[in-house]
């Protein structure tokens, strides 16, 4: 059995939670680690590669961050993030990249499953909520993304880098003002709250992939790390460096 860290940050701001995911990319810890966490307030993160003005969502939000991974815009709101942060060579990412989104993204389906929600990949289906012109990652779905009642609930993107990963995703509990299309949890299972959806994820993680957690809070170097890049992520030069 394999022991990892778990890390769980709630209600962190936009610059600081991109901060501190930058730190478990670059700052190796001894062992593999799961962080869950969520936003406070609610902010819009640009995927790294994406053209500010290609999101017209965001003129309109209050707060914006650009992301270390790629893919499409997310409203953090009404959700769950997960980041995972491991080096290249773990074998959960063994072998294709493809098949290292289809094993996380199985593991998150079976957490799911404890709220009877049918979650499974998109495959070859069209969605009722794909509307890529606006840049949203829940409006543009790709055939691994998860699905169920005919809209994405979860996207993630990864970061490889230095024989390091990070894998940030997004786990969607209700739409919000600007993912307004999104597949939610709480239709299926009214009341649920990011506590008990990141503790059906810790269970899924262990049995699925036979890992023990030992709870933690992230370590002085990376709350340094964190707090120090924090305005970097949430400058005008970094979300419109593209």
């Amino acid at each position: 059995m394999e022991t990892w860290r778990l890390l769980r940050t709630f209600d962190g701001p936009a610059g600081w939670n991109m901060g501190l995911d930058e730190a478990l990319l670059l700052l190796p810890a001894e062992r593999p680690t799961l962080r869950l966490y969520t936003w406070d307030p609610p902010a819009l993160s640009l995927g790294y590669f994406q053209r500010a003005a290609d999101v017209p969502a965001l003129a309109r939000v209050p707060r914006a961050v650009r992301r270390l991974t790629g893919g499409g815009a997310i409203h953090h709101a009404e959700e769950l993030t997960f980041s995972i942060a491991l080096p290249a060579d773990h074998p959960l990412y063994a072998g294709p990249v493809r098949e290292s989104y289809l094993r996380i993204h199985a593991t998150i389906a079976r957490a799911l499953e404890g709220l009877g929600v049918p979650a499974s990949p998109r495959g070859d289906r069209p969605l009722a909520s794909d509307r890529p012109s606006g840049g949203m990652c829940f409006e543009d779905s790709c055939e691994l993304d998860l699905v169920w009642g005919d809209r994405k609930g979860v996207g993630s993107a990864q970061r490889r880098t230095g024989g390091r990963i990070l894998h940030h995703g997004s786990i969607k509990l209700s739409p919000s003002e600007f993912d307004t299309q999104v597949a939610s949890i709480r239709s299926r299972a009214p009341g649920t709250t990011p506590e008990q959806l990141a503790d059906l994820l810790r269970l899924a993680f262990e049995k699925e992939h036979g890992i023990e957690f030992t709870e933690e809070s992230p370590g002085p170097e990376e709350l340094s790390h964190a707090e120090e890049r924090a305005p970097h992520f949430t400058s005008d030069a970094f979300l419109r460096r593209r």
